[in-house]
């Protein structure tokens, strides 16, 4: 499975990077922190603060938003979108 972090500033993608996490499913990953941290790294972001609506999102959407005021730092960009792949 894979985790694509992707950074949006007026509906035009900035960033986009991806993430191998080593699970078959987002319902087997047990702790997020790892691969969300991994990506926002390798992104040169800030990590944001990951909620129980982030990560049920992730588990039955495959996709979740974060938004500037979910990130403790100023940010350059309108949204985070993340998504399962």
């Amino acid at each position: 499975m894979k985790l694509w972090g992707k950074t949006k500033l007026d509906a035009r993608i900035v960033k986009s990077e991806t993430v191998v996490v080593h699970a078959k499913s987002a319902y087997e990953v047990e702790d997020w922190s790892e691969p969300f941290s991994e990506l926002c790294r390798r992104m040169n972001l800030s990590r944001p603060v990951i909620l129980k609506k982030h990560v049920r999102e992730l588990t039955e959407f495959s996709h979740t938003v974060f938004f500037p005021a979910d990130f403790m730092e100023p940010v350059d960009f309108d949204r985070f979108e993340v998504e399962v792949f």
